[in-house]
């Protein structure tokens, strides 16, 4: 196995609430079950910092139990969780938080999300309050969101005053998301993008992708978590495999120029099917 990445080589983004976040993390979704735990103590170990999981992905309890096994200070890691639908509500979400610390065998979470808004129901602001004072109970460090539109973020600042650290959405060269990403830049909201790597299709066969990664000497994979981190976003790769995970981490030693940036991003053709915020909910 290859030598694990010194942990200085990867960067940090200052959040709006003064806390950092590490500039990639560990996506960890479908890693559940024994394998699960074997493949999250693995990135840990690999020199990821960063934990994304969420009540859906039914893996809390296996995300606790590897930040348990990985041989790393509890405070050098940001564990980030989700909030689901059917927990949406004030009292529901402050619930749904100490659930998930009780999953997690933790006493705070790092980052704590609304998965979807679910608009159809209305119940994001009551929700955004719960999180504000799961915050404020010192449940949870930073707060923020999860596939909020520019519309569904107003609101949640003009009615609460609180502007969410994070919202993650959906991003990656295939939708590249501009006008959303220069709206969270003037508000100080932090991008983070699922599937970052796009879950299907040819991406990673794109010729100029390719073309950017024999320039670099590195594969399109990285070309493509590095455009992220050029974008200011924190991708949030998957992978149980870790040469895959190493692989994934070391994308700090090169950088884009600015007309490679602007290549990939032209490489835009939409969303992936049914994920609209508008219209897709999750419970």
């Amino acid at each position: 196995m290859s030598e694990p990445l010194p942990e200085a080589q990867v960067s940090d983004f200052l959040l709006n609430d003064g806390h950092t976040i590490p500039a990639i993390g560990l996506g960890t979704s479908e890693l559940t079950g024994e394998a699960g735990v074997e493949a999250i103590a693995a990135g840990i170990s690999n020199g990821y910092r960063l934990l994304d999981t969420a009540v859906n992905y039914d893996n809390e309890v296996e995300v606790g139990q590897a930040v348990a096994a990985g041989g790393v200070e509890r405070e050098q890691l940001l564990v980030s969780n989700k909030v689901p639908g059917r927990h949406h509500g004030f009292e529901e979400t402050v619930a749904s938080t100490q659930e998930s610390l009780a999953r997690l065998g933790l006493d705070r979470l790092d980052l704590h999300l609304i998965h979807w808004p679910n608009p159809s129901v209305d119940r994001y602001v009551d929700t955004w309050r719960g999180l504000i004072d799961a915050q404020q109970r010192g449940l949870v460090r930073s707060i923020g969101v999860s596939n909020f539109t520019e519309p569904m973020l107003e609101r949640l600042i003009d009615e609460t005053g609180v502007t969410p650290a994070v919202n993650q959405v959906e991003l990656h060269p295939y939708f590249p998301q501009p006008e959303l990403l220069t709206f969270h830049r003037a508000l100080g909201i932090r991008t983070q993008s699922w599937a970052p790597l796009r879950r299907a299709g040819s991406l990673l066969s794109e010729p100029v992708i390719i073309d950017i990664a024999k320039r670099h000497e590195v594969v399109p994979s990285e070309v493509v978590l590095r455009w992220h981190h050029e974008l200011g976003s924190v991708p949030l790769p998957k992978s149980a495999d870790p040469a895959r995970q190493l692989l994934n981490l070391d994308i700090f030693d090169f950088a884009l120029e600015p007309g490679e940036v602007e290549a990939i991003s032209g490489l835009a053709q939409g969303r992936m099917q049914d994920r609209d915020p508008n219209a897709h909910e999750e419970m």
